[in-house]
C-alpha cells in the first residue's frame, strides 16, 4: 500500500463481522462437537450421538434426546447472541449450563452449510431449519423424533484460509475424540457414541458411577491403576480417581478436570495435582486424573476464553490446595499399615567424610509426611550405558574420524554428581557441567538415527498395550514408521495392541512401559507430513525413553563412560530436543562470580 495513501475508518458489514467472531469460537471440527455436546447436555440429553463421515469438514452430525425447540425458538437459534441461558449481565456471576453466550449456533451458522431439525415432546411435528453461509434459506415441518439433530456441512467452506490450516482427517479425527473421550468422563449419566465414516470409534453407555465410565473411556488396564479421591475444604469439593505412581505418561493425555461439571484445560490444577504426588513420580511424568471440583458458581469465572475451556477462580490458592491435599489423602490411605507418628525425620548426611571427625548434628530436620521417593536402579543406569557402548564398537562411530571436535570435552576430570542429574568435572576451559540425561539421549540418537535397521529382538512374551480412541486413531498411520525400526505391532481385539518385537537398543525389556511411552510421545504430537520429520521424530522420542534418567545414580566409572561415549558423538553440544548437553564456566566466569574481577 502506498505510504501517502490515507486510510479512512468504516464499520464491517455483518458478514464480515460474524466470520472473525466465528473463528475465535471455530477453531477446528472438533470445536464444532464441543459447542452442540453442551447444547445438548444443557437440553437435558441422555443420549448423544456424534457421527463424522469423509472429510471431517465435509459433514458433520450430532444427535441427541433432550427437550428439542419449539419452530419459534429454532427460528432465531442460529442468530447471534440467541440464547436460553441467561437473561442479564447479572446471570454471568453465577453459571451452571454448559452454554450461555448465544455465539456457538450462530458461530457454525456462519461458516458453514447448516441444517436443524427438532421436536419438542408435546409438538405434533418437528422443525426444520436450514442456514447457509449465516443467511436463513428455509423452515418447514417435518417428522422427527423427540430431540435435536444438528448436521454441519461444508466447514469452512467460505473462510478458505481457515480450512487450509487444518491438519490431516486423522489428526482432526482424533482432536474429535479426545472432546467426546472428556464429555464421556464429565458426564456418567449420558450415553455418547462416535462414528466415523460407519465405524463405531467410541461408545460409552450409562454408567453406574465414573469407575464403571473410566474402564469403557481409558480402558480397564488404566482403571485398574486408578485409586478414589474424595476431599471437601470450606471453598471446595474435590472428588473422582488418581492414578497410583506406578501409571504415568510422558504427555497430560490421561488427565481430565471438571468444574461444576465442565471440561476444563488448566496447568494450575495439573501442577496441584502433580504436587500431590510429590515425590512419588519423577520429574517429566505425568499420573492419569478424572478430578471433579465442585464450587460455588459465583466463586468462578467461565467467561475468559471463547472456547470456554478456561476459568478463573476467585480463590485459587485455595482451591489448588484442596486439589493437592485431595491428592495426598487418596494416596495416604493406599498405605498400610497406619504410622503412628505421622511425621518422618531424617538427619544431616555427610558424605566423604570420617565419623570421628564430626559430632552428630544437634538439629534434625522435619519434613513432611512422604512414600519413598523415585529412585532409578544403578543396575539400570549400567546396563543402559553398557548399551549404547556396545553399539559404538559394533557401528565403529567410535574411530578418530568420527569423534567430536569440541575442545571443552578434552583431558576433563570427573569430580562428582549433584542431584544424580549433573555431572561435574573439570576441564582445560574451566568447570563443566553436563546433564546426564540429556548427553545419553544425544549419544543414543545419534544410533538410533543412523542405524536404525540394526536389528530387533522377538520377545518370549510379546507384550500388549492397550489404548484409548484417540491413541488408536493415530498409532494405525505410525506402524509401518514402527515396524522399520523393530517394532512388530498388530491389533488385538478392540483397544489393544501386541507388540511381539522391539529395536535391539532396548535390550532386556524390563519395564513395558517405556513401549507405551514411545507411542504416547509419538501421538501426541499427531501427524507429521514430512517423512523424514516423522522418522527423525520417532528416533528421539526411542532416544529419550532409552536413555539414563534423570535421578539416576552413577559412580566414577560410569560417569567417565557417558562422557567418552559422548565425545564420539558428532554433535555432543545438545540433545535431539535442542537442549545443551553440558554448560561451561571459564575461568574468567568464575572470577567475576567471585568478585575477583
Amino acid at each position: 500500500m502506498d505510504g501517502n495513501t490515507k486510510n479512512e475508518i468504516c464499520i464491517l458489514d455483518e458478514a464480515t463481522i460474524n466470520k472473525i467472531a466465528a473463528g475465535e469460537v471455530i477453531e477446528r471440527p472438533a470445536s464444532v462437537i464441543k459447542e452442540l455436546i453442551d447444547n445438548a447436555i444443557d437440553a437435558g440429553a441422555t443420549d448423544v450421538r456424534v457421527e463424522i463421515g469423509g472429510c471431517l469438514s465435509t459433514l458433520i452430525s450430532i444427535v441427541d434426546n433432550g427437550y428439542g425447540m419449539s419452530k419459534s425458538d429454532v427460528s432465531i437459534a442460529f442468530l447471534k447472541h440467541a440464547t436460553s441461558k441467561i437473561r442479564s449481565a447479572d446471570d454471568l456471576f453465577a453459571i451452571s449450563t454448559m452454554g450461555f453466550r448465544g455465539e456457538a449456533l450462530s458461530s457454525i451458522a456462519a461458516i458453514s452449510k447448516l441444517s436443524i431439525t427438532t421436536r419438542q415432546n408435546d409438538d405434533i411435528s418437528g422443525t426444520k431449519l436450514v442456514v447457509e453461509g449465516g443467511d436463513l434459506k428455509d423452515v418447514s415441518d417435518i417428522g422427527a423424533a423427540v430431540g435435536t439433530r444438528v448436521t454441519v456441512e461444508d466447514l469452512f467452506y467460505n473462510t478458505p484460509a481457515r480450512k487450509k490450516y487444518l491438519k490431516s482427517d486423522r489428526t482432526e479425527l482424533a482432536h474429535v475424540t479426545d472432546v467426546v473421550t472428556r464429555y464421556a468422563l464429565g458426564n456418567t449419566d449420558v450415553s455418547f457414541t462416535l462414528i466415523s465414516d460407519g465405524r463405531t470409534i467410541l461408545r460409552a453407555p450409562v454408567s453406574d458411577g465414573l469407575f464403571d465410565r473410566i474402564i469403557h473411556v481409558l480402558g480397564s488396564d488404566v482403571a485398574k491403576a486408578m485409586i478414589p479421591v474424595s476431599f471437601e475444604s470450606e471453598l471446595a469439593k474435590v472428588s473422582g480417581f488418581v492414578s497410583q505412581p506406578e501409571l504415568t505418561r510422558s504427555g497430560n493425555d490421561l488427565q481430565s478436570f471438571f468444574v461444576n461439571g465442565r471440561s476444563v484445560n488448566s496447568k494450575a490444577i495439573s501442577n496441584a495435582l502433580r504436587l500431590g504426588f510429590y515425590t512419588l513420580i519423577p520429574k517429566g511424568r505425568y499420573p492419569a486424573a478424572v478430578l471433579n471440583i465442585s464450587i460455588d458458581p459465583k466463586d468462578v469465572d467461565v467467561n475468559v476464553h471463547p472456547a470456554k475451556t478456561e476459568v478463573r477462580f476467585g480463590s485459587e490458592k485455595e482451591v489448588m490446595d484442596a486439589i493437592t491435599k485431595a491428592v495426598e489423602e487418596a494416596h495416604r490411605s493406599q498405605v498400610a499399615p497406619e504410622i503412628d507418628n505421622k511425621e518422618s525425620t531424617v538427619q544431616l548426611l555427610f558424605d566423604n567424610i570420617e565419623p570421628e571427625t564430626i559430632s552428630k548434628p544437634s538439629v534434625e530436620i522435619t519434613l513432611r509426611e512422604s512414600t519413598p521417593s523415585y529412585n532409578t536402579s544403578t543396575k539400570d543406569t549400567e546396563r543402559r550405558l553398557k548399551r549404547t557402548e556396545r553399539e559404538l564398537l559394533a557401528t565403529k562411530i567410535n574411530t578418530t574420524e568420527n569423534a567430536s571436535s569440541v575442545s571443552v570435552l578434552d583431558d576433563m576430570k570427573i569430580l562428582g554428581q549433584i542431584d544424580n542429574l549433573y555431572i561435574i568435572t573439570k576441564s582445560k576451559d574451566g568447570l563443566l557441567i553436563i546433564d546426564q540425561h540429556a548427553a545419553h539421549e544425544r549419544i543414543l540418537f545419534d544410533q538410533i538415527k543412523d542405524h536404525k535397521t540394526s536389528g530387533w529382538q522377538e520377545l518370549i512374551t510379546p507384550l500388549t498395550i492397550e489404548l484409548n480412541a484417540k491413541e488408536r486413531i493415530l498409532l494405525e498411520e505410525y506402524i509401518p514408521y514402527l515396524e522399520e525400526f523393530g517394532f512388530a505391532i498388530s491389533e488385538f481385539g478392540t483397544n489393544t495392541y501386541v507388540i511381539t518385537s522391539i529395536p535391539n537398543i532396548f535390550g532386556k525389556l524390563e519395564d513395558p512401559d517405556i513401549v507405551h511411552d514411545i507411542i504416547s510421545d509419538i501421538l501426541s504430537t499427531g501427524r507429521i507430513r514430512d517423512e523424514t520429520g516423522i522418522y527423525e521424530h520417532v528416533s528421539k522420542s526411542m532416544a529419550c525413553r532409552g536413555a539414563i534418567k534423570a535421578g539416576a545414580a552413577c559412580n566414577l566409572e560410569q560417569m567417565e563412560n557417558l562422557v567418552a561415549q559422548l565425545m564420539r558423538t558428532e554433535n555432543p553440544r545438545t540433545c535431539p530436543h535442542g537442549r545443551p548437553t553440558f554448560v561451561l564456566f571459564s575461568k574468567k566466569e568464575l572470577d567475576k562470580l567471585f568478585g575477583r574481577i
